[in-house]
């Protein structure tokens, strides 16, 4: 959008003072630049009183800058004198102005419609959850029948990415856990005079709940989150939509893989984490004159097979339902440049929710069991 006149000039701007009022005078080439420059004076003579009208006679060249210059330093002003070209140009500014969309209106809080839009987003999201599940259980048992399917090599990868890489961790966490609870569980049995029980409750603690409880938290901070951002950057970057078009089932290449792994490494990990426990226990009992015979004893009188049973099936399920959830949420992220955070954020707090409360499910059928 310019209108351009041969042996264009400076521009410059006077303003004339007229019996019918203020009059903006300029001359030259009224480029971006020029306009630029002549801001600040043209703004002024606005702001000292209104401009009745503006002398274009002398204006050599106009585009789309300087127009916006003259219709915000005089809105309602006459133009005078401008040649075709300039004209033209001041024209389809000003009908260009005219038909920008207004500002949105921010929108009325209704909490009725905010609740409902909530619970259908639920809805949705919970559908979407239970055909990944179906997704799943279909392409496991294609495995099942034609385990060439399985990418053995990328299952390997994810084993030590999810397993060996995650045992200093896991050994320094369950040690400290152990620490803590043999001081904290001495403290009262102390007045009791029943320190030497101390081994037992941090056992049966460790083995049955807070060693699954523990790894999976650790595997949800640091592995399902790792599996949304991986599968959310593919999804951005629409690798996944490739390998839709070119007949590779996604679920299979990059789902499986993920949910065997992790349902194999979790009850290492909860193992780990109970022995360390129960290491750092056995430290701190030594410090309050306990020897190892003593701590022994307590632990092969009061832990059962069952115990240790127990936690780990219930650490295998924690695995596959947090590797589950990072996988969603990195298929399911959106498109935008938050996708992959939000999808890596949505998949630790789904995996901590998810394991606390199908731990509470597992503590009541063991009770009602009687195991």
């Amino acid at each position: 959008m310019d209108g351009t006149l041969p042996g264009a000039t400076e521009a410059r701007l006077d303003v004339v003072e007229e019996p019918g009022g203020r009059v903006l005078r300029l001359a030259g080439r009224l480029d971006a630049a020029s306009a630029a420059r002549l801001w600040p004076a043209a703004m002024a003579a606005s702001a000292r009183g209104p401009v009745t009208a503006i002398d274009l006679t002398a204006v050599e060249a106009l585009d789309s800058a300087g127009a916006v210059l003259l219709l915000q330093a005089a809105p309602e002003a006459e133009a005078r004198g401008a040649a075709s070209e300039v004209s033209a140009v001041l024209d389809r500014t000003r009908a260009a102005l005219a038909a920008a969309p207004p500002p949105p209106i921010p929108p009325r809080w209704r909490p009725i419609t905010a609740i409902g839009h909530a619970t259908v987003d639920r809805g949705r999201d919970a559908l979407k959850g239970i055909a990944f599940l179906g997704e799943a259980v279909v392409t496991t048992g294609r495995v099942l029948a034609r385990p060439r399917l399985l990418r053995w090599p990328d299952l390997l990868r994810h084993l030590d990415e999810v397993g060996t890489r995650a045992f200093p961790l896991t050994l320094l966490l369950g040690f400290l856990i152990g620490v803590i609870l043999a001081y904290q569980s001495s403290i009262p049995l102390r007045r009791f005079g029943a320190e030497v029980f101390v081994p037992n409750l941090v056992g049966i603690s460790l083995l049955r709940e807070l060693g699954p409880l523990l790894a999976g938290v650790v595997l949800a901070g640091r592995t399902g989150s790792a599996f949304a951002a991986e599968l959310g950057t593919m999804t951005v970057n629409e690798e996944v939509d490739a390998l839709k078009i070119m007949g590779i089932d996604p679920t299979a290449m990059l789902v499986l893989p993920r949910l065997v792994a992790a349902t194999l490494v979790m009850p290492v990990l909860a193992l780990l984490m109970s022995l360390a426990g129960l290491a750092g226990m056995t430290l701190i009992m030594s410090t309050l004159g306990y020897p190892w015979a003593a701590v022994q004893g307590q632990l092969q009188q009061w832990l059962s097979l069952g115990d240790l049973a127990g936690g780990l099936f219930k650490a295998a399920c924690f695995g596959l339902v947090i590797a589950g959830i990072g996988c969603r949420a990195g298929l399911s992220a959106g498109r935008g440049p938050r996708a992959v955070g939000d999808a890596a954020t949505s998949a630790v707090v789904g995996g901590i929710v998810a394991i606390v409360a199908m731990d509470g499910v597992f503590a009541v059928l063991f009770f009602r069991l009687g195991i």
